[in-house]
């Protein structure tokens, strides 16, 4: 008999037991029924609930296969525990006072434009000591294809290198999302760090920060982003040695089309840069050795001649940087940032060039995390120019909350491009979302 049945025998005997006893007369034999009841009531031993419990587990072990199924699946489809993302977005509004001759000056004009640039940063660990970076990027700016006559190129306000008038923000990849930085670093040893990837750029794998400036303008990143420190998204590797005492030395190289025409090949444009520098907490200073071989040329904060153009296209070129920041922020007194580069054209006649920069910034001035930037300089200009390139810009950067920042700014130059041609002048207000 299964234990409910048995428990409802017992129980309806032991309802009887009571009224029996009080009516009881000679003909009922109360011992009989004690008997029975007791024959028929349960009995618990170790087996008693075997049955029941093996049935219940069985219940719940298939309802967990079911919810671990169900999050297996999940997680397929989710980050590692080891990989974070960080980003943001920026809106650009502005316009351009652009010269009336000149090249590519036809292609500008001061129409508003508005463009975005869109960017999604992922880092990951394998071992808690390395790190893959991967980027990935996109924005509407202004795009040429290969081979486009002059007539259709479609030079934008805010992305021309010959002006630089190109944007730190700016992204010509025309709406699609694109793999624009990939690498791997590691350590080797308490001193050493090894990078290596197949997107990549020198100034990421040296070991000491050029400039503290954080410009609007892409031709005032690096103290100067000329000849010296100018690079190209390439395939690339480096090593950086990084002492205890401020000191780092890193020797790094990348190559144009490394991808498919292969690397540190004859012929191949090839840009291999060693940086010497020491960092305290308030104040840097570094030297940099840039040979770039084989028709290698920068433009973002050159002239038209003064972009290592002519002869085989190869060129030594040497950057001093250094900066300062004071003690603390708030005060009239700004960090400073300042660059100089020279450069050895291997051409036949006007083979040298020259670069200078300087850039102030204020910090927490009228709010908290708001900034006051101020750069100028002269472009990288060949011996030979007989006009004196000038460039500037001037911003105010402030905290709308901790994700949103608005930036107006102002730019401008004189003989940009190494052309006795009319002023440039442009207006900007930049709003980044940071997420």
């Amino acid at each position: 008999m299964k234990l409910f049945q048995k428990m409802l025998v017992a129980g309806t005997a032991l309802s009887l037991i009571a009224p029996v006893a009080s009516q009881a007369s000679e003909t009922v034999n109360l011992d009989e029924i004690n008997s029975y009841v007791r024959s028929e009531s349960p009995s618990f031993d170790s087996n008693t609930f075997v049955d029941e419990v093996k049935e219940g587990l069985a219940k719940v072990n298939s309802r967990v296969d079911g919810i671990e199924a169900r999050q297996n699946n999940f997680e397929a489809g989710a980050f590692s525990d080891t990989t974070t993302m960080d980003g943001k977005a920026v809106f650009t509004v502005g316009a351009l006072d652009s010269p009336e001759s000149g090249t590519n000056a036809s292609y500008l004009n001061d129409s508003v434009k508005f463009q975005y640039m869109y960017v999604m940063n992922l880092n990951t660990s394998f071992t808690g000591d390395d790190n893959l970076y991967v980027r990935i990027k996109s924005g509407n700016g202004a795009t040429n294809q290969v081979g486009d006559p002059p007539e259709t190129k479609k030079y934008s306000a805010f992305n021309e290198k010959g002006y630089g008038t190109y944007l730190s923000s700016a992204n010509q990849n025309g709406d699609a999302l694109k793999i624009d930085k990939m690498w791997y670093t590691m350590p080797l040893g308490d001193k050493f760090t090894f990078t290596a990837g197949p997107k990549i750029e020198n100034y990421y794998m040296h070991g000491t920060t050029p400039s503290i400036y954080k410009p609007v303008l892409k031709q005032f990143t690096l103290g100067g982003n000329a000849a010296a420190y100018g690079a190209s998204t390439s395939p690339g590797a480096g090593l950086t040695w990084t002492g205890d005492n401020g000191l780092a030395i890193s020797t790094n190289f990348t190559t144009q089309k490394g991808n498919s025409g292969g690397m540190l090949v004859d012929g191949a444009k090839t840009s291999w840069a060693t940086q010497i520098g020491y960092t305290q907490p308030r104040y840097s200073i570094s030297a940099i050795l840039n040979q770039k071989y084989n028709g290698w040329t920068d433009g973002y904060f050159s002239t038209a001649t003064g972009d290592n153009r002519g002869g085989d296209g190869s060129s030594s070129n040497i950057g001093l940087r250094g900066w300062w920041r004071p003690a603390e922020t708030g005060t009239a007194v700004p960090s400073i940032s300042v660059g100089y580069d020279t450069s050895s054209i291997d051409a036949t006649t006007n083979d040298n060039t020259n670069m200078y920069f300087v850039g102030l910034q204020w910090q927490d001035m009228f709010s908290a995390d708001d900034r006051i930037g101020l750069a100028l300089g002269q472009p990288q200009k060949n011996e030979s120019e007989t006009v004196s390139p000038f460039a500037w810009e001037a911003y105010y950067s402030f905290q709308v909350n901790d994700s949103i920042n608005v930036t107006p700014a102002v730019f401008g130059g004189s003989n940009r491009n190494g052309e006795a041609t009319g002023d440039i002048t442009g207006v900007v207000v930049e709003t980044t979302f940071k997420f």
